[in-house]
């Protein structure tokens, strides 16, 4: 396992760490952390400074456009949880959002297309 590797790991699982322990203090707190996009900037990155030189602007552009549309299709689940929690407790709700997400990246993507994104 190499250097980046580990690093990438023990980064990742930082993040997730602090904010969950964040959370146990505020929710708030703990919910504007999530809703930062750590993974995105890190992934950019590491996107960055691995890619060939001449690509790495090209990457880092198409991995920031792509994000951007990639979570329009999740935002309703954040919206929708807390009913679908008291319709069908936590697990179902997990399901549902699963499920919700899955089906408006299919309507996104069709949609996009008709529109000459391809996504």
């Amino acid at each position: 396992m190499t250097v980046n590797l580990i690093l990438k790991y023990l980064l990742s699982a930082g993040v997730i760490t602090l904010v969950s322990e964040v959370v146990k203090r505020s929710d708030r707190a703990g919910a504007l952390l999530a809703s930062l996009p750590f993974v995105s900037i890190i992934t950019l990155f590491w996107v960055y400074h691995e890619s060939p030189p001449e690509q790495r602007l090209q990457k880092t552009a198409d991995h920031m456009y792509y994000i951007f549309w990639y979570v329009l299709p999740t935002l309703p689940m954040f919206l929708l949880f807390p009913w679908f929690q008291r319709q069908w407790g936590f697990h179902g709700a997990l399901g549902a959002g699963a499920g919700m997400t899955i089906v408006l990246f299919v309507v996104l993507r069709y949609g996009a297309a008709r529109f000459g994104l391809h996504l």
